[in-house]
């Protein structure tokens, strides 16, 4: 009788390696061993990972995707869609922390995951300046890539005091990204709208030109 019992999730073997990894070390841990312990044969390891390395950034890989799928979604606001998607982020590793503990204790042991982790960061941070140049026609490319660096840099901040053993409810981040938006002028505190002929708005100096307009064009009666 064939077995029809399903197989076990990209979740459940991402699980196995990393308790694999703790117990023996990451370099001592081979790719047939995480497969016997997750319960899946070697060629289903590799089908849904490329290698050791992709199963600790498993759920980076994924985030990404849906970060990028979310920011394609419709936003009013582009500089708060940037941050609401680092909160989902977010949210993904405070959901369990204690893994997300575990997989960090691991990278920071080996320095290649550790060179893997500063380009996955980097691969956030692209993502948001991108998004930004698209979303906001005439924006100063500096201003994009000042802010993606700012959230990104925000966001690693509060993750990382979660994953030293911190009690840091998202909150602590959503009024750390509030705070970065008001440095850079763009915090939907300061929205004008006016339903008259005469609209008067003031702006902070440092919010970008592209947001100004951004800005009066919504404010402005159509």
């Amino acid at each position: 009788m064939s077995d029809t019992s399903p197989a076990p999730s990209r979740t459940a073997v991402v699980a196995a390696a990393i308790d694999l990894f703790a117990s023996q070390g990451y370099d001592h841990t081979s790719v047939e061993q995480i497969a016997q312990a997750a319960g899946v044969s070697r060629s289903t390891f590799f089908r849904q990972f490329g290698g050791k390395e992709d199963v600790v950034f498993a759920d980076h890989e994924v985030l990404l995707d849906e970060s990028r799928a979310y920011l394609a979604q419709p936003h009013d606001d582009p500089w708060a869609a940037v941050c609401d998607a680092s909160m989902r982020v977010f949210r993904h590793f405070a959901a369990d922390p204690e893994l997300a503990r575990r997989r960090y204790a691991i990278v920071r042991q080996v320095p290649g995951l550790r060179d893997r982790e500063i380009v996955t960061v980097f691969r956030y941070e692209r993502l948001f300046d991108e998004y930004l140049r698209e979303s906001l026609l005439g924006l100063d490319p500096l201003d994009a890539v000042g802010f993606a660096a700012l959230v990104t840099s925000v966001h690693n901040h509060v993750l990382r005091r979660l994953l030293r053993g911190g009690r840091v409810p998202a909150a602590v981040l959503r009024r750390a990204l509030d705070d970065a938006m008001r440095r850079y002028g763009v915090h939907p505190d300061g929205d004008a709208s006016a339903d008259d002929d005469l609209v008067v708005a003031t702006f902070p100096r440092r919010m970008p030109a592209a947001e100004v307009t951004r800005r009066l064009r919504a404010a402005l009666p159509r």
